[in-house]
């Protein structure tokens, strides 16, 4: 065997970061020989491997590893005889028996497979990125520029696996039954009653906030917002709709509670007493971790890449990620119907939140159907374009304010905040009280 387990020659040559030399062609295709040759020696060894056919960079080897994971499959064995039967005609594509046979010998050990795997794995991320680069230059359009970056995201999943062992989520949970956690298990949502129902925002939730126009939801958001900078925690909001400004102006009236109406005209209806709460409010706005993103076009690739800067600033921090609002989100490919392309959204996004572990709040509209049925309440199937949202969202809250479409209603400024689904706790609606006058919601005692 060359000298993939070991330095080359005593010069220095250049190695990998893993210790192994595979600067040329060769080199690589000796790793992928020696996987399929570790495979053939113990044929157990594939049941450890993650790759897939598309990561070899020779036909024939794609076709024989194919082969082999049919085998597997079937639970049959693998060995040269069950290969030549499951190969069939693709024998002499693949340069007939005796390639095989140079295969099931060129292994003496399984013992630096998961080595030779990773060049292999590596080697196919280098070869998918020159492509979408490749298609970048030569064209030169936004088109290739998104593909290239999409490209660049999916290859850092490749090869990943999941950290946590058998024995490690066994003793995650042992220390559950005998350690008092305290009933938050994610960020506070500074709420008691609906700390109570959810245990907080668990990092990798998709969360869907969903209301009629004017029935509070961006009001909301922000006081999830504040609730966790109030904590410590680092947040991001994307607001494809309203403007910084505006979206600061509510949050230092939540802050002061400083009549909304006023901070329209401050050197005209602001007291002296206004003056004061806001200067300390504007000192604690500083301070806090958030950013407001307020761009009207934005792409789930935009919103990405700020999360991923955000994580990569504040690797171990309570994050919250709120956006304003899920219908106004752009979309970069061509889709048949409007429904598709929500679909594409709410599952990157899904896989945004996974990543990098971080809860997303993510706002949608609610169709004109509640305005036509007797009760007003809203429910899941009132959600715009409503199938992907539903199989994608970890909780689904619905708000309703019985104000809005009663004046006379004894619930006056209470706000019902129905949780339609959660994907692991119990459903059912939290009331709070809204201040509207102040943007802010408050626990209703009792």
């Amino acid at each position: 065997m060359n000298g993939l387990n070991g330095t080359r020659n005593a010069a220095g040559e250049n190695h990998s970061r893993h210790g192994y030399p595979y600067q040329s062609h060769h080199d690589l295709l000796e790793a992928e020989n020696m996987v399929l040759g570790a495979i053939f020696l113990e044929p157990e060894t594939i049941y450890e491997l993650i790759l897939e056919p598309c990561h070899f960079s020779s036909k024939k080897n794609q076709v024989i590893f194919h082969a082999m994971a049919e085998l597997r499959d079937k639970a049959q064995p693998i060995d040269p005889v069950t290969m030549l039967e499951q190969l069939g005609s693709q024998i002499e594509n693949i340069g007939g028996m005796s390639y095989l046979t140079s295969l099931a010998v060129s292994c003496p050990t399984t013992e630096h497979v998961e080595d030779y795997q990773r060049i292999v794995l590596e080697q196919y991320k280098i070869r998918e990125l020159k492509r979408a680069a490749a298609g970048f230059l030569n064209k030169g359009s936004l088109e290739e520029a998104e593909n290239f970056y999409q490209t660049f995201i999916s290859m850092q999943g490749v090869g990943r696996v999941a950290e946590g062992t058998k024995t490690g989520v066994l003793m995650d949970i042992f220390d559950e039954m005998y350690e008092d956690r305290g009933c938050l298990q994610g960020i506070d949502t500074g709420f008691s009653t609906m700390n109570r129902m959810t245990g907080g925002w668990n990092k990798g939730d998709l969360i869907i906030l969903a209301a009629r126009p004017s029935m509070g939801k961006t009001a909301f958001a922000l006081n999830l917002a504040i609730n966790c900078c109030k904590k410590g925690g680092v947040v991001d909001i994307f607001s494809l709709e309203m403007p910084d400004k505006q979206l600061v102006k509510r949050i230092l009236s939540s802050l002061t509670r400083i009549d909304g109406a006023k901070w329209r005209n401050p050197y005209r209806l602001f007291n002296e007493d206004d003056q004061n709460k806001a200067n300390m409010a504007f000192d604690i706005y500083h301070k806090w971790n958030v950013q407001i993103h307020d761009q009207s076009r934005q792409t789930v690739s935009d919103l990405r890449a700020q999360i991923q800067k955000t994580r990569r600033e504040f690797p171990e921090g309570e994050y919250l990620v709120t956006i304003d609002y899920l219908q106004l989100i752009a979309t970069t490919g061509k889709y048949d119907r409007h429904d598709l392309a929500i679909a594409s959204i709410t599952k990157e996004l899904k896989q945004i939140a996974r990543q990098y572990q971080v809860p997303i709040i993510l706002l949608s509209q609610l169709s004109r159907g509640v305005e036509q049925r007797m009760d007003k309440r809203p429910r899941m199937s009132d959600l715009r374009d409503s199938g992907s949202i539903e199989q994608d969202a970890d909780v689904i809250m619905l708000l309703y304010r019985e104000e809005y479409y009663d004046n006379d209603s004894k619930g006056n400024n209470l706000i019902e905040i129905d949780i339609a689904k959660q994907r692991n706790g119990p459903v059912g609606s939290v009331k709070l009280f809204f201040e509207k006058e102040v943007g802010t919601f408050v626990d209703v005692m009792g």
